[in-house]
Parts: structure tokens; C-alpha cells; sequence
């Protein structure tokens, strides 16, 4: 047997890789096999086309099944006349039959399991032939396009961009896709839908592919946030350092200009120049405050951790701001969670980040401006380990570029901002272990949800 297996292994090698398997060789394994029973020889052949499926690539397991098949279908015709040279008797074509049968069916099991795999792989897979006939599509790839599957088989470019069910903006990134293909000759390209998902899309083709081409598309969102909060950790590294380079250096001589100021105050008052030092020193003040910012952007002090219900300290943040509200015209709506909720922070930290979040949301529905009333709404609830604390106005909103660089140090909109309030609050939140969302649209309003994980 294991002379033989030698044998059917290299013929069935040379076989599938598509070389010439003269009549000679098939007859002399056709007379060994008159050894075997028909069982024995499908065992024989199932191991070989197992050894033969490991030693090579994947996508070629359905052509190795298929070209095996025709083989044992010459080597059985061998077998059987060498076997029953006068006759074949019922009995006889019943066994080929059944053996075929069983063969058969191996080759759809592989073939099913190969095409299982590719329909429920997280990228989206397109193959379209030499001719650009679309001939498989896996169920991502439908997904993506959203479009039922069986509708895009036997498509070709043209008729694909012209489904009635495509989308407008899916339409767009195609017709830009197969340009960027057609000029640029890269295999690799990213691309970001109307719905801000960030896509890469790997385009193979060659002589592996006898002149098919694989398109796949895979939703990278995840990873392209984890490269923008490393970017954003980056830059907040290199505020640190640029803040305690500088803060202390100017903090000392404007304490001493200050100094020197209030000592020349009473002799200005006597040259009726007190207004002089009045803005000498608020001018000095603001500065001040720009060092502080700087500072705690630097380095925030550890956070001083006490255990507190999140209703209680939301309240006390209304109650501070309740009243600036509603002298810029606006109201400000609190709905606490059902649930007594405990958080351990540093009180006057996150007291900060909510503060600040607050203050933008006035400025953004004050420079809204018209008739309609401005609401400011406090919402706190549970959302699985964390606490979540959102806060929502309905101001001038932002735009996507705006909400993208929110975070980044330096970064305003505003003319007297400094670009260190909302990075220094992304450190804050971040420090307790947890984190913030954004969403806003122009002309709507923007919600800011703080995450921050509960004490069980």
C-alpha cells in the first residue's frame, strides 16, 4: 500500500498542476489498483488530495478537487478494464457510480467550506473576470454597497454604477475608485464613505489570478481612532513639555511687573492715569490665567479621588451656572439618572471639564444668535460600567473638520480662546479612565458625553 500511495501521489501531483500524465503511467496505476476494493481506493485518493490541498495555497483547493475528480475518473477506467476485460457488468458501474458519487460530494463539502469562509469574512470581496463580469460578491461586500447580493452577480462596471439601488455617494467613491485604478496602478487605496467610515481597498491581480481581479474592502474606523488617539496622545506630550518650558520662565517677571505696577498705582491716580494700571494689571491677570492653562495642560495635578453620587455633583454644576444662562438667554434643563450612581473623581477636576463644556455651549448659542430660545440640556444615565453624563445645546454646531481638531492643543474658534480648555478636559476624563464623544451639526446644536466609570 504504501508503494502504491507513492505512486497515486505523484501522479495525482503532476495531474492538478496541469502536466502531461501519459496513458503508460495511468495504466501501470491502474494495475496496481486491481489490488484494492473500491473503498480502499477512495481512502487512497481522499489522503493523497489531503497531502496534495496542505502543501498548497488555498484558493487552490477547488481547482485541485476538480482536476483530481477527472483523474480518478481515467484511473476507475483503467481499473475496470483491466479488471473486467469482457464485461462491465451492473454490479461494475454501480460501484464507479457510487464512487464517483462519494467523490463528488467530498469536492462540494470543500468547495462549500472555501466559499463559507470568503461570505463571512469582515472585509468586502468582489471578483470580477478578464471579461469584468462580476462572478462572487460575500455578504460584506453587499453589506457595504447595500445592495442585495444575487442582484450584482454578472455585473460589469458599468451596469454595477448604474444600479438602481446604489447610493448617489456610493456611486461617487466607485466611479472614483476605478479612476484612481486606472491611473494611478496602485493596489492599495484609502478611501472615507458619506457615512465617515474609513475604508482600504486592496485590489489584486496577475498571473495568480489568470486575469481575474480581487477587489477587497475592509472597514477600518477602529483602527484609524486608535491611530488618531496616539497622534493625539503624541500632541499632548509635546504640549507638556513646550507649557513647562515656558510657563515659568514669563510667571516670574509678570509677578514682578505686577509688583511694581500697584507701587505706581497712587501716583497715576494723582496724574489721573489710574485707568492705565487698571489695564496694566487685568492685562497681567489674563496672562496669568493663559500660564495657568498652560500649566495644567502640562501636568494636571493626580487626581484628589472621593466617592460621589453623579446627580449631587451635577446639581452643584447647575446651580453655579444656572443664573449665566439665563442672562445670555437660555435655559437649562436637568434630567438625573433613576439611579443613585457613584463615580470616584477628583471633584474640582471634572467640576472643571463640565464647566468649560458648559461655558462653549452658551458661547455657541449666543453666537447662533436670532429668536430662538437657547436650552441647554444635563442628562445623566448608566450605559454599561460607565457613568454618562451628556450635555447638549442647540447652538451653531460644528463641521466635520472642526469636530475632528476639537481636542488637538491650540486648536479654537474663537478670538480670545487660547486652544487648552477642551484638551486639557480630554486629559482630565482621561486620567479617571474614561472618555468623551462629540457629535454636532451645523446649525442644530452639539452633544458633548462624558464617560466615566462607576463604583459598584
Amino acid at each position: 500500500m504504501p508503494f502504491i500511495r507513492k505512486k497515486y501521489d505523484l501522479i495525482l501531483s503532476d495531474y492538478v498542476r496541469g502536466r502531461e500524465v501519459s496513458s503508460n503511467r495511468k495504466q501501470e496505476l491502474g494495475r496496481y489498483l486491481q489490488s484494492l476494493s473500491p473503498d480502499e481506493i477512495s481512502t487512497l485518493h481522499d489522503q493523497a488530495l489531503q497531502q496534495l490541498t496542505e502543501d498548497n495555497m488555498l484558493g487552490d483547493a477547488p481547482m485541485l478537487y476538480k482536476r483530481s475528480t477527472t483523474l480518478l475518473v481515467e484511473l476507475l477506467t483503467e481499473y475496470k478494464s483491466h479488471s473486467f476485460p469482457q464485461q462491465a457488468t451492473d454490479e461494475t458501474f454501480n460501484e464507479m457510480r457510487e464512487l464517483l458519487f462519494k467523490s463528488n460530494r467530498s469536492t462540494q463539502l470543500v468547495k462549500d467550506k472555501y466559499e463559507n469562509v470568503l461570505q463571512h469574512m469582515d472585509s468586502g470581496i468582489a471578483l470580477f473576470d478578464k471579461d469584468g463580469l462580476l462572478t462572487f460578491v460575500n455578504l460584506q461586500m453587499a453589506r457595504l454597497l447595500d445592495i442585495p447580493r444575487m442582484t450584482l452577480i454578472g455585473c460589469d462596471v458599468r451596469s454595477l454604477v448604474s444600479h438602481p439601488g446604489l447610493r448617489k455617494a456610493t456611486r461617487r467613491m466607485i466611479l472614483g475608485l476605478f479612476r484612481r485604478m486606472i491611473y494611478q496602478r496602485s493596489r492599495y487605496f484609502e478611501l472615507q464613505d458619506a457615512g465617515g467610515r474609513h475604508l482600504l481597498v486592496t485590489v489584486t491581480y496577475g498571473d495568480q489570478l489568470d486575469g481575474d481581479y480581487l477587489i477587497s474592502v475592509k472597514d477600518v474606523s477602529e483602527y484609524k481612532q486608535i491611530e488618531q488617539t496616539a497622534y493625539q496622545n503624541d500632541k499632548l506630550a509635546m504640549l507638556g513639555k513646550i507649557a513647562a518650558a515656558i510657563a515659568h520662565e514669563i510667571r516670574n517677571p509678570l509677578t514682578s511687573i505686577r509688583g511694581f505696577i500697584q507701587l505706581l498705582r497712587p501716583h497715576l491716580l494723582a496724574l489721573g492715569k489710574e485707568e492705565y494700571a487698571r489695564i496694566i494689571l487685568s492685562e497681567i491677570d489674563r496672562a496669568n490665567e493663559i500660564i495657568n492653562e498652560f500649566l495644567n495642560s502640562s501636568k494636571p495635578s493626580a487626581p484628589m479621588m472621593q466617592l460621589v453620587p453623579i446627580n449631587s455633583l451635577l446639581k452643584e454644576v447647575i446651580l453655579l451656572t444656572e443664573s449665566e444662562a439665563l442672562m445670555k438667554g437660555s435655559v437649562v434643563n436637568y434630567e438625573g439618572s433613576t439611579e443613585v450612581l457613584h463615580i470616584s473623581i477628583d471633584v474640582k477636576q471634572v467640576k472643571q471639564v463640565i464647566l468649560n463644556i458648559f461655558k462653549n455651549a452658551l458661547d455657541a448659542i449666543v453666537e447662533l444668535g436670532g429668536e430662538r430660545e437657547g436650552r441647554i440640556d444635563i442628562i445623566s444615565r448608566k450605559e454599561g460600567r460607565y457613568a454618562e453624563i451628556t450635555i447638549r445645546d442647540n447652538g451653531k454646531g460644528m463641521e466635520k473638520q472642526t469636530m475632528n481638531r476639537l481636542f488637538d492643543p491650540f486648536f479654537t474658534t474663537k478670538a480670545e480662546g487660547t486652544g487648552l480648555g477642551l484638551s486639557v478636559s480630554y486629559r482630565i476624563i482621561r486620567n479617571h479612565g474614561g472618555f468623551i464623544k462629540v457629535d454636532s451639526n451645523v446649525g442644530e446644536g452639539t452633544e458633548f458625553t462624558i464617560y466615566l466609570p462607576m463604583v459598584r
